[in-house]
């Protein structure tokens, strides 16, 4: 299908292959390669389409954002076009970054203006939360793990946001990550209320931007500083966490956030300390950037693994030395002695052969045979050690 973009174009769609609308004449081809498709949304200042790019022989979806302001007054209208504008700026500044939509074209046609961006496929968080409900701690953190570098990489080029919110997150499609052509799951898309924070842009005052209750206080006044985009960020985790309009979750009476007290499951201390400090209101209470964030955020993961260290062996306690008795100690002296003194009764222990002298010698010369030797040699060790069995 053709989809006509003239915005007073009563009947805009159109067939396959139509290069003029049937109805109203109008060319259906912008710049001869973009065709317009169906319409994706409508806001204040225009009309965005999915469209796809004819030049390529892919022919890859592509998203129109077509300037339509619904405002009147001549400064408002000044201020919409400026808008749209930088808008394109910012996107041409920025959108190299692989989790923010690449600028393709920007240009007038037949009195309109026209930005034509990279089309994302995928869902945004707040189509998200409606399909899948709240979210839980783990996704939270996976969320701030994969948005906080695109918000230090957009605040690097001195842009400030102004307008983060579920319905500027989106979410791509899994297979999409599995080319390895993205780095990061979630894209941050609209930056029509985006702001160049210089010097003396911070110190104007300017117009009030924003979606409220995620906008930060100071934005009501035309204040947006790089905390501001914090503390949207830090509102729509907790709108994600409870799917409740951050309006309820803030005690107005007390001026405190009570969200903590409606959660359907509980979050660990260190994620609340986090989200609380994202969404102070008292800007000096805030973390002042994405790179202060990080750190803390690295505290406490999703299935982090501990790692143990494993129990150092011990040594073995040397086995302790069984005294011996003193008699023992006394008894192999003496017995050294006793051998010494049973070698002078009976010679050489070698076995010698009986001699004949010997045999016949008078029973009163003869001598002591080795078996009373060892009985008296016995005799003297009792007196000294006293016998075994006592």
């Amino acid at each position: 299908m053709s989809y006509c973009l003239n915005p007073n174009c009563r009947s805009p769609e159109n067939p396959d292959g139509t290069n003029f609308c049937l109805s109203c004449g109008t060319k259906l081809l912008l710049r001869d390669r973009y065709r317009g498709m169906k319409t994706l949304g409508q806001g204040g200042f225009g009309k965005t389409f999915l469209a796809v790019d004819e030049d390529k022989p892919s022919h890859p979806y592509c998203v129109i954002k077509q300037f339509l302001p619904q405002t009147q007054g001549k400064k408002t209208l000044q201020k919409a076009a400026e808008l749209f504008n930088q808008e394109a700026v910012r996107l041409d500044e920025l959108g190299k970054h692989a989790q923010i939509p690449e600028l393709l074209a920007y240009f007038s046609q037949e009195g309109q203006q026209y930005l034509v961006q990279e089309f994302i496929e995928g869902k945004n968080l707040a189509q998200e939360l409606a399909t899948n409900g709240t979210f839980d701690e783990a996704q939270i953190r996976i969320l701030l793990h994969d948005l906080l570098p695109v918000l230090q990489f957009v605040h690097q080029h001195q842009v400030i946001h102004r307008d983060i919110k579920p319905d500027n997150i989106i979410s791509r499609n899994l297979s999409k990550l599995a080319t390895g052509n993205v780095k990061g799951q979630l894209v941050l898309v609209d930056f029509g209320a985006s702001k160049l924070a210089t010097g003396t842009a911070l110190a104007r005052t300017g117009t009030v931007i924003g979606s409220a209750g995620f906008a930060a206080p100071e934005q009501a006044i035309g204040r947006a500083v790089f905390a501001s985009d914090l503390y949207s960020l830090g509102v729509t985790c907790i709108h994600l966490l409870t799917q409740m309009h951050p309006f309820d979750l803030f005690d107005a009476s007390e001026g405190v956030w009570v969200w903590r007290d409606v959660l359907s499951q509980p979050v660990s201390d260190a994620l609340g300390l986090i989200l609380d400090k994202m969404i102070a209101s008292p800007i000096n209470q805030r973390y002042q950037s994405a790179a202060e964030v990080m750190p803390h955020l690295q505290v406490q993961m999703p299935a982090r693994k501990l790692s143990i260290k494993p129990p150092q062996p011990q040594a073995k306690p040397a086995r302790p030395v069984k005294p011996q008795p003193v008699a023992r100690q006394y008894s192999s002296k003496i017995d050294q002695e006793l051998t010494e003194l049973r070698s002078e009764f009976l010679g050489n222990p070698t076995p010698q052969k009986p001699s004949q002298k010997s045999t016949t010698a008078s029973s009163g010369n003869r001598a002591k045979s080795p078996s009373q030797i060892d009985l008296e040699l016995e005799e003297i060790k009792s007196q000294f050690l006293g016998s075994d069995n006592e």
